[in-house]
């Protein structure tokens, strides 16, 4: 090759550099889940504990009672009895149609797992908007979470933690968290300076203007957030099925594999029925509480 074959190719680096760099790295995650990897699992036990036994709860509780409290948490965040009506419908047929048991280890894992992204979410979105130099440094961070693809995820949680519902947990909080970490930084940043002079005025404490009104006054955003997460871990169900989690998304990762195009509707339409519910409820609980702290009529 000429000294002028740079003009008109781009220079790289040689295969024997590639292929080094790739063993080096492959080999010392390898060695890092060989040493780690059991204490790391060990630290999520209590997490893999909890969910067993929810979902346990959910199989051996009665369908009818089952159905009876989703009802009823969906009319106590919206006061619509056409969606406790939609609820109620909605299970039934994933009933009829033999996808109870799937649809129940599917909403453990979810619930499960928002819970999860909540639980670090708002603090880190709190922490975000006191903060300018933690929002520089977790913002890459984030858009890195929602621009990789989602089977990236799988490689490194599998080598470290094998199959197993704790590696589709953490699988499926990486994919769906950053909603809810921005939206609660926005929202707490939207809060009206004029307001929070007027908190420090009166004597608040910084954790009494957070938890007093900024917080409160974020709440939609944060809902919304809330929302977001719900269903882009909706979303993560099918592909984390591919790591041995059990729900609605192995009937579709099998109809996939086998053509089977009725199976993989049928659950493919159950999910979207959770999305579905799981979206209005938040919404709903999210303009009620909206217009109690704003007054604002029913």
């Amino acid at each position: 090759m000429s000294n002028d074959s740079w003009i008109t190719e781009f220079p790289q680096l040689e295969r024997a550099q590639l292929v080094e760099i790739r063993k080096t790295l492959d080999g010392s995650y390898r060695a890092f889940s060989r040493e780690y990897g059991d204490t790391i699992e060990s630290f999520f036990d209590p997490l893999l504990a909890f969910l067993i036994w929810f979902e346990k709860l959910l199989l051996a509780t009665p369908w009818w009672l089952v159905i009876a409290v989703l009802a009823a948490i969906a009319y106590m965040a919206s006061r619509s009895w056409k969606l406790s009506l939609g609820v109620v419908i909605s299970f039934v047929l994933i009933g009829i149609f033999g996808m109870w048991d799937n649809t129940m280890r599917t909403m453990s894992i979810i619930l499960v797992s928002t819970l999860v992204a909540i639980g670090i979410g708002i603090p880190t979105g709190i922490a975000m908007a006191r903060s300018d130099r933690i929002q520089r440094i977790v913002t890459p961070l984030l858009d890195v979470m929602q621009t990789m693809p989602a089977f990236v995820y799988l490689i490194p949680v599998v080598m470290l933690l094998g199959i197993g519902k704790i590696p589709g947990v953490i699988a499926v909080v990486i994919y769906a968290v950053p909603p809810v970490i921005r939206l609660t930084n926005l929202g707490i940043r939207l809060v009206d300076e004029e307001v929070l002079e007027a908190a420090t005025a009166y004597g608040a404490s910084p954790m009494q203007r957070l938890f007093g009104v900024q917080i409160p006054l974020a709440m939609p955003n944060i809902m919304a957030g809330i929302n977001q997460t719900i269903m882009m871990a909706l979303a993560m169900v099918v592909i984390a099925s591919m790591i041995g989690v059990k729900g609605l998304g192995q009937p579709v990762l099998k109809s996939i594999t086998n053509q089977y195009f009725t199976l993989g509707l049928l659950n493919g339409l159950a999910i979207v029925a959770l999305a579905i519910i799981f979206d209005r409820i938040s919404q709903s609980y999210a303009q009620r509480s909206q217009q109690h702290l704003g007054g604002a009529p029913k």
